[in-house]
């Protein structure tokens, strides 16, 4: 049994890929630093060893056949010069995957700024129901399916990947996306983000093209039509046809009634409707890109729609965590300025003119660098308090958020600061809570502080 050790297992990609190594006869372990929810529950459940710290003593607890080094590997770190130095081999994870896992598969490859999680679980999920079973590695767990990976059945050629644009490590500063070779690429939407490896939009553009330029002729291009900056990418050259969502010339949904359900159609035809609670426009688009991407193999968009309104989304995606005198506490992974306003209007629609208060953590390395700071106040507007975490970042918080005028909390102290949240809150309220992180557990220690104000035993 050959064994991979993989460094940064505790990623949603790394983690996946372990999960997907292990179902596949390997033998794996890892190292990552803190670990938290879900990754690291579901690596326990697999019982996968995992070290905690990038030390070189590692290399002779787990001596393995190959070294898969994800990207928050970087030189300097003891475990990766001692593999550099001892001549070890290694490879990344993207690599690694393709070679071993995506090799022969039918890929449908997700990529997009946002929404690529939700619209890979959605398409996961829609294949799934079709008799289709497909394999995938989603950077979330899909309520569904209870997993981030798994290996297709053994009569299903499918394989969704979540497609991130992120490099692929200190050795391949491609995007990981391009291993992948899909026979379907999925394009959500393309905005500037990941200030600290991309100097601009530009340089982001040119790593799609990339992508698009590995789809097959015989393939198919799912675009957002709304994004130009997805146009001015594919007018750089496209070999593949191209469907769109998003507008009437492709695939597009109606009104969205109050309780969320919407009609899908395509090209004016109605196709189905979709009944579900999911909330906000950005769910339905991408409600409408996996409906597009799953008719490439012929699903009917009827039984797609079937599907997704039993789609029960993707934990930390408005994910409720618990409910204290009729106070609900949301966990959201919301870390882009666009995505934070997406999720803040979509429960300001669900919940009406009951109170909203949004919980942020700027932690992203975009965030932590300050690049979109000047965009977070009117990404925030939806709210009726905004209670940001100034802890993990240099630059100053209450000064970056300051349009938002009295309707402002900041704090750097994290128990002062959940304890804030909690004397404001009152009956009926709404705390959505937004990171990228594990957020020092916030969620229960919320949830105890407003038990502790509002329960008397």
């Amino acid at each position: 049994m050959k064994h991979i050790h993989i460094i940064g297992i505790g990623g949603t990609f790394m983690g996946g890929l372990a999960a997907l190594a292990q179902a596949a006869g390997f033998r794996v372990s890892g190292c990552d630093g803190k670990l938290y929810p879900p990754m690291s529950t579901q690596l326990a459940q697999l019982g996968i060893d995992v070290h905690e710290g990038y030390d070189a003593e590692q290399l002779s607890l787990f001596p393995a056949d190959v070294y898969v080094i994800g990207n928050v590997a970087k030189r300097g770190m003891a475990v990766v010069e001692a593999i550099l130095n001892q001549n070890l081999p290694y490879t990344s994870g993207p690599q690694w995957l393709a070679e071993n896992i995506l090799q022969g598969k039918q890929v449908f490859a997700v990529a997009g700024t946002h929404g690529k999680t939700t619209t890979a679980s959605m398409l996961a999920w829609v294949l799934e129901c079709s008799g289709h079973a497909a394999g995938f590695l989603i950077g979330g767990i899909p309520q569904n399916f209870g997993i981030s990976a798994r290996l297709p059945a053994e009569y299903s050629p499918y394989f969704v990947m979540e497609a991130d644009e992120y490099d692929t490590a200190f050795f391949d500063k491609r995007s990981k996306f391009v291993h992948y070779r899909p026979r379907v690429a999925v394009l959500n939407n393309l905005e500037y983000d990941h200030a600290d490896i991309f100097p601009d939009l530009n340089a982001i553009q040119t790593q799609f093209h990339h992508l698009v330029r590995t789809v097959p002729a015989q393939g198919l291009i799912v675009a957002n039509a709304r994004e130009t900056a997805l146009a001015d990418t594919l007018q750089r050259g496209c070999w593949s046809p191209v469907v769109p969502f998003g507008d009437s010339t492709g695939w597009h949904g109606g009104a969205a009634d109050a309780d969320g359900a919407f009609d899908v159609y395509y090209q004016g035809q109605k196709q189905g409707r979709i009944t579900w609670d999911l909330s906000g426009e950005h769910n339905r688009l991408n409600a409408l890109a996996a409906i597009a991407a799953a008719s490439h193999i012929g699903v009917d968009a009827a039984a797609a729609c079937a599907a997704l309104s039993r789609f029960e989304n993707v934990k930390r995606r408005m994910e409720i965590k618990g409910r204290v005198a009729d106070i609900t506490v949301y966990d959201d992974f919301a870390h882009h300025p666009t995505a934070i306003a997406t999720t803040v209007a979509g429960l300001r629609h669900k919940i009406g003119a009951a109170r909203l208060l949004a919980v942020l953590e700027p932690r992203s390395n975009t965030m932590k660098l300050g690049t979109m700071k000047a965009a977070l106040p009117e990404s925030l507007r939806d709210a009726d308090h905004v209670f940001c975490y100034g802890g993990g970042v240099d630059w100053d918080v209450a000064d970056a958020l300051a349009p938002l005028g009295d309707k402002l909390s900041c704090d750097s102290d994290f128990d002062r600061f959940v304890a804030q949240i909690a004397a404001h809150a009152q009956a009926g309220d709404h705390i959505l809570v937004m990171s990228n992180g594990g957020f020092g557990g916030i969620h229960g220690k919320l949830l105890d502080a407003l038990a502790q104000r509002f329960i008397v035993d």
